[in-house]
């Protein structure tokens, strides 16, 4: 079947040709077409242009969409979505003055969620994940990656990273699924690291290899957590079971890890609100894309990524909303997106692109997802009437989507 919409007040992040991310000066332009039309056939855009090329087609549903802006929906390469419960508690703590390495350190924070979630039976933690999914989704996500690192233990990890795949399985939006064993130490590894990283290199990845659980791997990298050279350790065993690197990394401290991620491949790096010249000089040299998560600083008062200082020296960059129970309770990436040009000096285009294009480049999906590209999958948000785009971050608070639509479907 196929899906005409006309008199698109503008059509944003139009890319003629397939392209995997944009990058410095370049994040500045959104390629877009005003008064124009959009042609979807089944699950794919077919076709788009001015209104004065529209075709006259007498069997394709048409939607006048007068007034309104259509543009890629937003590609969340960072989520914790899958979790049990909540941490509302530690957020009042955080009111009342205590620190988040404080909370941690009183088994509150990843702890005090590995608790619930071991506590919690996989359909209960299904039931829980996929009311935030669908919610999301409401919101303009069409592709989301998820991590797990609840469980801390054998039996938590492959509970979360099957509740992942349930989620895969029965939803149409491409999910990914990274394997985050190393998100903290147990209590009972606490004095013993080598003993936990063997169990995650030699029980935790050779199951989740034979159930096909994970695409990424993924550890906290940072002071307190795990060490560039445990992190290195895990990203190499990662690898040996076909599991790419993506790396929570320089959030409190930086401690050189930015250089082992990208000389073991990583696909992204991801938090950044600290970021030294050596670590822009690398990045400058690699494939890996820097990852920002604004709503993160926005929610525990830390440190916001220096966008501006990397993208001048011509890095690309990428937003996503880090959606967890701990530091950000929230999977809205147009309030990620508002809160990088309000807090990061971000332009609409540069938020934009962070969160569309050079967000499949961080999921892996770039030559499927994130631009309005002839062949792509047609995942798209139609907003309510508009001024221009340049509303969605104005309006920081309000829902201006009007409707969302995954492979070619409205949800």
């Amino acid at each position: 079947m196929q899906t005409l919409f006309i008199n698109i007040k503008e059509l944003v992040q139009v890319r003629e040709q397939l392209i995997d991310k944009v990058s410095g000066n370049e994040m500045a332009i959104l390629p877009k077409i005003d008064n124009a039309f959009l042609l979807i056939n089944e699950d794919i855009i077919e076709d788009y242009g001015p209104m004065e090329n529209c075709p006259k087609l007498e069997k394709a549903e048409i939607i006048d969409v007068t007034g309104k802006v259509i543009l890629p929906t937003w590609v969340d390469s960072h989520t914790h979505i899958v979790y049990a419960g909540n941490r509302i508690q530690e957020f009042v703590d955080r009111i009342n003055g205590l620190s988040y390495e404080e909370i941690a350190n009183r088994g509150g924070g990843i702890l005090n969620s590995a608790k619930k979630l071991n506590e919690t039976s996989e359909d209960a933690i299904y039931e829980q994940s996929k009311l935030r999914l669908e919610e999301i989704m409401k919101l303009g996500t069409g592709a989301v990656e998820i991590k797990s690192g609840y469980g801390l233990t054998v039996e938590g990890e492959l509970k979360m990273l099957r509740v992942i795949k349930r989620l895969k399985e029965n939803y149409s939006l491409p999910i990914k699924a990274t394997f985050l064993g190393a998100h903290a130490f147990p209590l009972e590894y606490k004095e013993n690291h080598k003993a936990y990283i063997d169990l995650i290199t030699n029980e935790m990845l050779p199951k989740i290899a034979q159930e096909n659980l994970a695409d990424f791997i993924d550890a906290f990298l940072e002071t307190g957590y795990f060490s560039v050279e445990e992190t290195t350790a895990i990203m190499q065993a990662g690898k040996q079971y076909g599991l790419i690197p993506k790396i929570h990394v320089n959030q409190f401290t930086a401690i050189n890890g930015i250089k082992a991620c990208v000389e073991n491949g990583a696909l992204s790096v991801d938090h950044l609100e600290i970021v030294t010249d050596e670590d822009i000089a690398i990045l400058k040299k690699s494939k890996t894309m820097p990852v920002a998560l604004p709503s993160c600083s926005y929610f525990i008062s830390i440190p916001y990524t220096p966008s501006r200082k990397m993208m001048e020296a011509g890095l690309p960059l990428a937003l996503a909303t880090d959606y967890n129970p701990g530091t950000t309770p929230s999977g809205n990436m147009n309030f990620v997106v508002a809160t990088a040009c309000i807090k990061m000096k971000m332009t609409p285009e540069e938020a934009i692109n962070a969160a569309t294009i050079n967000g499949a480049y961080a999921m892996g999906i770039s030559q499927t997802h994130g631009s309005i590209t002839k062949g792509k999958k047609a995942n798209l948000i139609i907003t309510k009437p508009l001024t221009s785009y340049y509303q969605l971050p104005y309006e920081f608070g309000n829902n201006l989507i009007d409707k969302v639509m995954i492979d070619g479907d409205f949800i």
